[in-house]
């Protein structure tokens, strides 16, 4: 995926870690969130909320003070929703080795202005 720009960078913190001191899953997690829901909202052209999260892995691990870029591309389209497929990247603090260290999807479903879902194509009035 990493052929883009990212959705979302920012660097690991020590209050994002885990009790073992690793940078903790659900940091990651909320990260490709924000950016899945970016893009579902730019491409749906209105509110977009997550409905599910999915097949996620973490491949790899992080540190704290490394950089996270957040790739993120449309998979599937439905009739009101859109599923998101997101990878999360970090890359070392000092350099320019990278690791893919969690990925997944989420699927959104779009809202119009009465908070109702609304078809894919229409522009929330």
């Amino acid at each position: 995926m990493p052929d883009h720009d990212p959705l979302i960078r920012i660097t690991a913190m020590p209050a994002d870690t885990n009790p073992y001191g690793g940078v903790f899953g659900g940091w990651l997690m909320g990260q490709m969130a924000l950016g899945a829901g970016a893009l579902a909202s730019r491409v749906g052209k209105g509110k977009a909320v997550v409905v599910s999260a999915t097949d996620f892995a973490f491949p790899g691990a992080m540190a704290v003070g490394d950089e996270l870029s957040i790739y993120c591309e449309i998979a599937a389209t439905g009739t009101t929703s859109l599923t998101v497929a997101a990878e999360a990247i970090a890359r070392e603090r000092h350099g320019e080795a990278t690791t893919l260290v969690a990925k997944g999807s989420f699927k959104f479903v779009l809202l119009g202005e009465d908070d109702r879902p609304r078809a894919v194509g229409e522009v929330a009035a």
